[in-house]
């Protein structure tokens, strides 16, 4: 039950930072300059991002509790289960961030999906 648990706090922590990045990101759109300085300003500019800032948060809770579900079940439970994340991002890249998802993705995600419900049995 743990385990199962655990799962949830990573897939719900990994797709929620992912969701807050990719639209930080298209928000702030393309970067331009290179150089020293020009990355220097995006990354401070960024750094003040509340959207960020949230993602980074999200991704390390998602970190310690991959790291604590690996304590407590099998590698081979643990990183095949935590790819459902995936499942879940793609119907939210559609339905939230209104990205165009092609049908080879649509199959990767129900293939994922397959193997979580494998393991849940």
């Amino acid at each position: 039950m743990k385990a199962w648990l655990l799962l949830g706090v990573i897939i719900a922590s990994t797709v929620t930072a992912d969701l807050l990045q990719s639209h930080e990101m298209k928000r702030h759109g393309e970067i331009h300059d290179f150089g020293p300085s020009g990355l220097r300003r995006v990354l401070g500019t960024l750094a003040r991002k509340k959207n960020v800032i949230l993602a980074v948060t999200f991704m390390a809770v998602s970190f310690f509790a991959f790291m604590a579900l690996v304590q407590v079940a099998d590698l081979s439970f643990a990183v095949p289960a935590s790819a459902g994340s995936l499942v879940i991002e793609t119907v939210l890249a559609r339905l939230l961030l209104k990205e165009r998802v092609d049908s080879r993705r649509w199959i990767g995600a129900a293939l994922v999906a397959g193997g979580v419900w494998l393991l849940a049995l």
